[in-house]
C-alpha cells in the first residue's frame, strides 16, 4: 500500500464514509473517514494525505469554513469538494476558497465514480505543480549561482585592473620625460574608470547594469584625488536612480575621464587651480545627459587639439558606442561639454 493514493474523507455521516471506503477500496486507494472538522485537522497534520474529500454539510460548520485552515496547514493536499446541494454558487464558493475541484452528491451514488476521476486529476496536476516549482526552483538555484559567479569574476578583474593600474604608477615613477610621464598617468585614468564599472558590477544586485549616480560618484572622487593641486572635481548627480547596461557604463565612465582630465591639464594652465563640475541631469524620459563643466579659458570643440589628440579620439569612438550626441556649448567663461545618452 506504499505508493497508493491516501485519500481524508470528511463527512458528518459515518456511513457515507463507509460507503465511499468500499466503493474505491482497491490497491489505488486508501481512505480514511473522519466526521469533524477538528479531527480531520489533526489528521492531516500527523499524516501524508495525496487528497481531502470536503463534505459541505458537517457538524458544527460548513466545508467552506474548513478549507482556508486545511490550506494554512504546513503541506496541505488538494481538496476536492463534495456537495449535495444544486446551487452553483456553493461550488464557485469552493473553487474561490482555494478547492481544486468539486463533485455534486447524487442520491444514486454515482459520486463516488466522479469521485474517483476527479482525484486521479487532481493528484495528476499536483504532481505537474510540483515538477513545475522544482524546476522553477533549479532555474533560480542556477540563476543565483551565475549571478555569484559574474560578481567574484567583476571583483577579481577589478583587482587585477587595480595591480596593472599601479604597475603603471611604478613604471612612471621610473621615467623622467614629463611627456611620456604624463601619457602613462592617462592610460591609468582609463583603466581605473574600467575598473570602477567592475567594482559596481562586484556589489550591484543586478550584475546587467550600473547605476550611473554612485559609479559616477565614485569615478569623480578618485579623479579629484588624483587632480588634487591642479583642480577641485565636483560631482552632481539626479535624485532618481538611472541604470545604464554594463557596456554604456564603461563607455561613458571613459568619457568622463577623458573630459575631466583634459579640463584639469588645459583649463587652467595660465591661471591658479579652479573648478571643473560633472553633473547628471534628465532630459524627458530618453535621454540623460550628462556635461563637464569648467571656468578655465574655454574651448568649443574647434580648432586645434592640444596634446596628442588621443583622448579626443577615444571620446569620439566611446560616444558613438554610446549612440550618444557630444557637442560643445558656449561659455563665459569655461568650456561646457555636453554628453546626451539615449536611455
Amino acid at each position: 500500500m506504499a505508493d497508493a493514493i491516501r485519500i481524508l474523507y470528511i463527512d458528518d455521516d459515518p456511513g457515507l464514509g463507509v460507503l465511499l471506503r468500499r466503493a474505491l477500496a482497491s490497491p489505488e486507494f486508501l481512505v480514511d473517514a473522519v466526521e469533524t472538522g477538528d479531527e480531520a485537522l489533526l489528521r492531516l497534520a500527523e499524516n501524508d494525505y495525496h487528497i481531502a474529500a470536503l463534505d459541505h454539510n458537517l457538524t458544527n460548520e460548513i466545508g467552506l469554513d474548513l478549507i482556508p485552515k486545511i490550506r494554512a496547514l504546513p503541506n496541505p493536499p488538494p481538496i476536492i469538494y463534495v456537495t449535495g446541494s444544486e446551487d452553483a454558487r456553493i461550488a464557485v464558493a469552493a473553487l474561490k476558497a482555494g478547492a481544486v475541484d468539486y463533485v455534486w452528491k447524487d442520491v444514486q451514488g454515482h459520486y463516488r465514480d466522479l469521485l474517483r476521476e476527479a482525484i486521479r486529476t487532481a493528484i495528476e496536476q499536483d504532481r505537474l505543480r510540483l515538477r513545475a516549482e522544482e524546476s522553477r526552483r533549479q532555474v533560480e538555484e542556477a540563476r543565483d549561482r551565475a549571478e555569484a559567479l559574474l560578481r567574484e569574476v567583476n571583483h577579481r578583474v577589478a583587482n587585477s585592473l587595480a595591480i596593472v593600474s599601479s604597475f603603471i604608477t611604478l613604471q612612471s615613477h621610473a621615467i623622467d620625460e614629463p611627456a611620456a610621464k604624463q601619457m602613462l598617468q592617462e592610460c591609468q585614468a582609463r583603466i581605473l574608470a574600467v575598473a570602477g564599472v567592475h567594482r559596481s558590477l562586484y556589489t550591484s544586485g543586478d550584475v546587467r547594469f550600473i547605476d550611473v549616480n554612485s559609479y559616477l560618484a565614485s569615478l569623480v572622487k578618485e579623479l579629484a584625488a588624483s587632480a588634487a593641486g591642479r583642480c577641485a572635481v565636483r560631482f552632481s548627480g539626479v535624485s532618481s536612480p538611472v541604470r545604464l547596461s554594463t557596456d554604456r557604463a564603461v563607455s561613458l565612465g571613459v568619457i568622463v575621464t577623458e573630459l575631466v582630465t583634459n579640463a584639469c591639464k588645459y583649463a587652467y594652465e595660465c591661471s591658479e587651480p579652479g573648478e571643473v563640475r560633472v553633473t547628471v541631469q534628465h532630459s524627458g524620459d530618453s535621454a540623460l545627459v550628462v556635461r563637464v563643466e569648467d571656468d578655465g579659458v574655454g574651448w568649443t570643440g574647434e580648432g586645434p587639439i592640444k596634446g596628442t589628440g588621443i583622448g579626443s579620439r577615444v571620446v569620439k569612438a566611446m560616444a558613438q558606442t554610446l549612440r550618444a550626441d557630444l557637442r560643445y556649448l558656449p561659455a563665459a567663461p569655461g568650456t561646457v561639454a555636453e554628453l546626451s545618452i539615449p536611455i
